[in-house]
């Protein structure tokens, strides 16, 4: 298969910084235009620029294709520390690894191997297009493979990104899914710059418009298919457990910053007995709560990723069992981090007062994106999925969301 019609980049330089320390520095980088950018809204073009030249777009790409090695633990914990600085941008750089892990888990090798290699030499920024709940992409069958017509929602980091995830429902009486890896520019593929929510507004995650887009039958991911082994369905638990580290990132972002205005610039209420605001007993005690949540949705979100990173490994000979135990740890670090992330970034205003409401400081937009971001798919669901655990012992049935 030719990707000719892929846009190409310089090979990334290997740098001797650990992946930690490399998103460590762009953190630190991208927190200081993460308020203006998030009134802004848009494509962080830079943002995306500094990770195509930081090496970290290989992160999770085995050793023996040019790629870092990482480990799915390690993978998240960059995520997470890019999700304390602005979730954007670390939500579009998971989802380029979440797009990586779908070709290894639901197509062949003679066809994720190339990709993989590609991603390395030609720095490749992947985007999504897969959003199984709109069918309002038909894939037509055409000699030689199928044809993508519709549109399609959600397409997170579509823009500005070089190869494409992307999702139809075949014209037949059976509706079956077909996904498929697709350049970005091939001719009738239209990112459309539509995304202007509350929150996450810079991921992009507007819709794309594909007019009668080729696609060939060696880029259908049909071997061994999408949800087709308890291995392959893991790919919905790594995009929940995403979810879990970029809301968890976010929470921690905003605590640093109401624990860093607390103690420069937040003022005594005059009532209080203490000497200090760092000193008020009310203050100190919200302090506890939001160590205590946190500190727990940690504990839950790297004993989920231990055991994904575990069941990864075991490729096919994963049972549904073993399946089921890593759904059961991801639902349950998702959910903590859910109530956990609203309860903190609603609740630091208490701890920083009036005068940290003003729109400079934006302080909001850790809510917003959390807020945003948690309605992907309806925590509730995650909850009576354990509660279906803790009653009648039935593992959380695998689906794109589950």
């Amino acid at each position: 298969m030719s990707l000719s019609d892929a846009h190409t980049l310089e090979p990334n330089t290997v740098s001797a910084e650990s992946p930690a320390a490399i998103a460590a520095r762009l953190a630190a980088r991208f927190a200081e235009t993460a308020a203006a950018r998030d009134l802004a809204g848009g494509t962080p073009k830079a943002e995306r620029d500094l990770l195509r030249a930081s090496g970290l777009l290989k992160l999770s790409i085995p050793s023996a294709y040019g790629g870092l090695g990482a480990s799915w633990a390690e993978t998240l914990s960059v995520v997470r520390q890019l999700a304390r600085a602005d979730s954007s941008v670390a939500h579009v750089f998971a989802f380029h690894h979440l797009q990586l892990a779908s070709v290894r888990l639901f197509g062949s090798p003679e066809q994720w191997q190339p990709w993989l290699l590609d991603t390395v030499t030609q720095g490749w920024f992947w985007g999504n297009a897969l959003n199984p709940l709109d069918k309002r992409t038909v894939a037509t069958r055409v000699a030689g493979g199928r044809e993508f017509s519709g549109r399609k929602s959600f397409c997170s980091g579509a823009l500005d990104s070089d190869m494409l995830l992307a999702s139809a429902v075949e014209d037949s009486a059976e509706g079956k899914l077909i996904i498929a890896a697709l350049p970005t520019r091939r001719a009738g593929i239209t990112l459309l710059e539509d995304w202007d929510n509350m929150g996450q507004r810079q991921t992009d995650s507007g819709s794309a418009l594909f007019e009668r887009v080729a696609v060939a039958e060696d880029e259908i991911l049909s071997r061994p298919g999408p949800l087709s082994s308890p291995h392959a369905c893991l790919r919905p638990l790594l995009a929940q457990l995403i979810f879990v580290n970029i809301f968890l990132g976010i929470a921690e972002g905003a605590l640093a910053e109401a624990r860093h205005y607390t103690r420069n610039e937040a003022r005594l209420w005059s009532a209080s007995p203490a000497a200090h605001v760092s000193e008020d007993p009310y203050v100190l005690a919200h302090y506890g709560e939001f160590w205590v949540a946190l500190e727990s949705t940690r504990a839950l979100a790297d004993r989920a990723a231990a055991r994904f990173d575990a069941a990864w490994d075991t490729r096919l000979a994963l049972s549904a069992e073993g399946r089921g135990e890593v759904a059961l740890a991801v639902a349950t670090a998702k959910v903590a981090a859910t109530r956990g992330g609203l309860d903190l970034t609603s609740r630091i205003f208490e701890v920083t007062g009036a005068r940290s409401t003003t729109a400079a400081l934006r302080l909001d937009r850790f809510w917003r994106n959390l807020r945003v971001h948690t309605l992907h798919d309806p925590v509730d669901y995650k909850v009576r999925e354990l509660g279906d655990w803790a009653l009648n012992g039935h593992y959380p049935k695998p689906s794109f969301y589950s």
